[in-house]
C-alpha cells in the first residue's frame, strides 16, 4: 500500500509528539467557568429561507470575550415529541453552508445547529478584530500573549457552547444530540464532545488542530498549517522558543483533549492525506476511551470519503 506517514500498525499505536502543558486540565476548566459565566442571550431571527417541512432560523448568541455568534439552525416544522439534532462544524475558512444543505436531516425528523466559526466566512464576530473575515493566523492568534487570550480556545468554547443549546432546546431530546464536521470541523467536533460531554454520538472526519509539532516535523506546515511556518519566520526565525511554542499551542491540541470524550466516535482518516497528516489524526483517535470505530480509507486524502455521509446518517441512526 502506498505510504505517506507512518503504517498502519504504527499508526495504530502513535500517541503523538505535540507537548501537553503541564495546566492543561485546569485551563479547560478555567475556560468553562468562564463560558457558562456568559449570559448567552439567545437570539432566533427567522430566516427568508423556509420551506414546508422545515423551519429555518438566524440564531445569535454571546460567547466569550462578547462575540457574537451566528449558526443557522434548521428544525422539522412539524414534531409531537422531542426530537434529536445535530450541532455541525465547517472546515477552515468556511461557513455554515447553504439553507439546502441542511434539509436531509430535518426530513429524518431532526434539528440542525450549524456554526459559523468567529472570524471565517460567516457571520460571527471575532471581538479580538472586526465583525466578519480575520481568517489569516487564527491557529497563531495570541500566540505570543496570555494563552487565554488563544483564538481557537474561543472557538472551540463556541462550540460548546452552541452544543449547550441544541441539548437544553425544549424542542430537542436532548439525550439524542450528535456532532459532525470534517477537516477544522472534524477537530471541532472533537473539541465540542470533549467540552460539552453530554454529545452522546460524534462524527469526525480527517480532524485538523492535531499534534502541531508532528505536521511540523513532516515539513506540512503549509496549506491549513502555513501559518506555523509564518510565525516562526517572523516572530522566532532561529527556533529559540521552539518548545515554549509548540507548549503553548498544546492548549489548543485536539489530542490532549479527547480523552474527556463520553459519547460514541466514528471517525474517518484517508491514508493519504498530506493537509492533515494521518498520523496526527490517530494521535487524537488513539486517546479516545469512549466507544470508538475508525473508518479508513487507504488511497484517499483530504478529500470526499466515498460512503461515509450514508454512514454517518445510519450511525446517527442507531442503524449502524
Amino acid at each position: 500500500m502506498p505510504n505517506i506517514d507512518m503504517p498502519l500498525h504504527q499508526l495504530q499505536t502513535y500517541s503523538g509528539i505535540n507537548p501537553k502543558p503541564a495546566d492543561f486540565d485546569a485551563y479547560w476548566e478555567r475556560a468553562l467557568s468562564e463560558m457558562r459565566a456568559v449570559d448567552p442571550a439567545i437570539e432566533l431571527v427567522p430566516s427568508e429561507f423556509q420551506t414546508p417541512a422545515a423551519e429555518c432560523f438566524d440564531l445569535y448568541f454571546t460567547g466569550v470575550r462578547g462575540a457574537r455568534i451566528h449558526a443557522k439552525y434548521a428544525r422539522p416544522r412539524r414534531s409531537d415529541a422531542p426530537h434529536p439534532a445535530v450541532v455541525q462544524f465547517h472546515g477552515y475558512s468556511g461557513n455554515a453552508g447553504e439553507w439546502a444543505d441542511k434539509l436531509g436531516i430535518v426530513s429524518l425528523g431532526f434539528s440542525i445547529f450549524s456554526l459559523d466559526v468567529r472570524g471565517q466566512g460567516g457571520y460571527s464576530e471575532d471581538t479580538g478584530g472586526v465583525s466578519g473575515t480575520t481568517l489569516n493566523g487564527h491557529i497563531v492568534r495570541g500566540l505570543d500573549g496570555d494563552p487565554d487570550g488563544l483564538l481557537f480556545r474561543h472557538v472551540f468554547l463556541d462550540c460548546a457552547q452552541l452544543a449547550g443549546i441544541a441539548i437544553d432546546s425544549p424542542e430537542v431530546d436532548g439525550e439524542r444530540v450528535y456532532a459532525m464536521g470534517g477537516s477544522q470541523g472534524g477537530a471541532l467536533t472533537i473539541a465540542c464532545a470533549a467540552l460539552e460531554p453530554r454529545i452522546k454520538k460524534l462524527a469526525p472526519v480527517f480532524p485538523f488542530l492535531s499534534d502541531y509539532r508532528r505536521v511540523w516535523e513532516m515539513d506540512l506546515a503549509k496549506d491549513a498549517y502555513a501559518e506555523l511556518r509564518t510565525f516562526f519566520r517572523h516572530f522566532d526565525p532561529q527556533h529559540k522558543r521552539e518548545d515554549e511554542i509548540f507548549t503553548k499551542l498544546g492548549y489548543i491540541d485536539i489530542q490532549h483533549l479527547a480523552n474527556r470524550i463520553q459519547g460514541e466516535v466514528m471517525m474517518a482518516v484517508g491514508l493519504m492525506d498530506t493537509i492533515c497528516p494521518p498520523s496526527t489524526q490517530f494521535a487524537a483517535y488513539n486517546k479516545i476511551a469512549a466507544p470508538k470505530r475508525l473508518e479508513i480509507y487507504p488511497d484517499f486524502g483530504h478529500e470526499g470519503l466515498p460512503g461515509f455521509n450514508d454512514k454517518t446518517i445510519q450511525f446517527f441512526l442507531g442503524s449502524n
